[in-house]
């Protein structure tokens, strides 16, 4: 079989997904490719800084939420009695926690 008995018989329906570019539009594309992956790789951070100062938020919430509950609890009495020791330890704790949360270093 010779490659005369095969002209005129392609298959146009098929692409192989290439371009042909001069010397300036490939690095044209070059550069933009670079800037597109160094956008996504800050998108990427972004989106993860994103989702651990929502995980802190959400923790802050939770940690004081149980305060407003025990506040609200007993609306009909006007005092609350707190022992001096116990409140500054339970402070102190607290105060802790809320540090943790802050600066990230806390898994609960």
């Amino acid at each position: 079989m010779n490659s005369d008995d095969n002209t005129g018989k392609f298959d146009e329906g098929f692409d192989w997904g290439f371009t042909a570019v001069t010397l300036d539009e490939l690095d044209v594309i070059q550069e933009t490719t670079a800037q597109l992956e160094e956008q996504g790789a800050k998108l990427e951070e972004s989106d993860a800084e994103s989702s651990d100062l929502r995980n802190r938020l959400d923790k802050v919430y939770a940690a004081i939420q149980p305060l407003l509950n025990n506040l609200r609890a007993d609306r009909d009495k006007d005092y609350i009695y707190w022992k001096g020791e116990d409140r500054f330890q339970k402070i102190e704790q607290f105060s802790d926690r809320l540090d943790a949360i802050y600066a990230g270093n806390t898994d609960s």
